[in-house]
């Protein structure tokens, strides 16, 4: 039986995540301090619901745990950065043994903000923690770039897999054969972009990340985002997008249902246009832990949410100093599956 990437809805054994330190992304003191206690409020929100682990960089435990109290694990490697969605490994399993696979990373298209010295050998790092392989592959890509219902379907954004400063010179055709080959999937949806804020000059963007304009509920159904309001630049490309998405079919043939999540009513935020999202919520154990903006329509999310995952609890948490920092709860997790 070959490899294949498990949905997000499927039990896992932990959580993976990794500690903010000194960085471009987080250039000063006070930065920083806001950093670690967003990334801590996220840990111990899935913690309520299964194991987490948290890297940290050296000499970082102390002020880890501080924060994180006793439930979390840490353990201590090198780091550049904090995004474990992509910077880790994406963990795949044939039903009997579990795999990791380790893409190509070059700081989201080899950004001049970025660094990956260390972060580049941390989905290998994280394997070995795991005690399983690692897979390597020669596509740059991360773990937001992919999105996958586990029933053979992933998500993908042009902007990304195919971006000159990701895999130049790769053809689609080439990026859904190394994609399927990796992840047990045999159909690719294209998303054309992702959101307005995601892309410079706006802050620490990833180009187009899929995991926070769509992502799957279940087996044919997405969930989107959707900016209401027509003076925000996401207005046009959200519909597109859904347009699109409606349009589709998944790897059994069948129509997509999307479900529409209305984006925060604020438009801007750090100066720039925000890419405030629902998408970038994060499945755990009996629990959905959904981004918070302190706005009118994050109860709006929430229900959603709660309809969607009736036997699991919404848990909301403050996204919005993980938003400066370029991603969402999604962005700074990562799912090891149970096998």
């Amino acid at each position: 039986m070959s490899f294949r990437m498990p949905p997000e809805w499927a039990p896992h054994e932990r959580t993976w995540m990794a500690w903010p330190g000194p960085n471009p992304t987080f250039s000063n003191d006070e930065e920083l301090a806001d950093a670690r206690a967003a990334w801590a409020s996220v840990a111990r929100a899935v913690r309520r619901f299964e194991p987490v682990t948290m890297v940290h960089g050296p000499g970082q435990g102390e002020s880890a745990r501080e924060l994180l109290g006793p439930d979390v694990e840490l353990v201590e490697r090198q780091l550049d950065d904090a995004w474990m969605r992509d910077i880790g490994p994406t963990f795949v399993t044939d039903g009997r043994e579990l795999a990791a696979v380790d893409w190509t990373f070059n700081g989201w298209g080899a950004q001049d903000w970025a660094r990956w010295e260390h972060d580049s050998e941390i989905a290998r790092e994280v394997a070995d923690l795991a005690g399983v392989p690692a897979l390597s592959s020669s596509l740059v890509n991360e773990g937001g770039a992919i999105h996958v219902d586990g029933e053979g379907t992933v998500l993908l954004t042009e902007t990304v897999q195919l971006g000159a400063g990701r895999n130049a010179g790769w053809t689609r055709e080439q990026v859904e054969a190394e994609i399927h080959a990796k992840l047990g999937t045999t159909r690719a949806i294209w998303l054309p972009r992702g959101l307005t804020g995601d892309y410079p000059p706006y802050g620490f963007g990833t180009l187009g990340h899929v995991d926070i304009v769509a992502a799957f509920a279940r087996p044919g159904v997405v969930v989107a985002h959707s900016q209401p309001d027509p003076a925000h630049p996401d207005h046009e490309v959200s519909k597109e997008i859904i347009g699109l998405l409606n349009a589709q079919t998944d790897a059994r043939g069948r129509r997509l249902e999307v479900v529409e999540v209305p984006a925060p009513t604020v438009l801007e935020a750090d100066g720039h246009w925000a890419d405030y999202s629902y998408i970038n919520h994060y499945l755990c154990n009996d629990g959905v832990v959904l981004c918070a903006f302190d706005d009118p329509r994050d109860e709006t999310a929430a229900g959603i949410f709660r309809r969607l995952f009736p036997e699991r609890t919404v848990t909301l948490v403050d996204a919005r100093t993980i938003f400066s920092g370029g991603g969402g709860i999604h962005c700074i997790t990562q799912q090891q599956p149970r096998v």
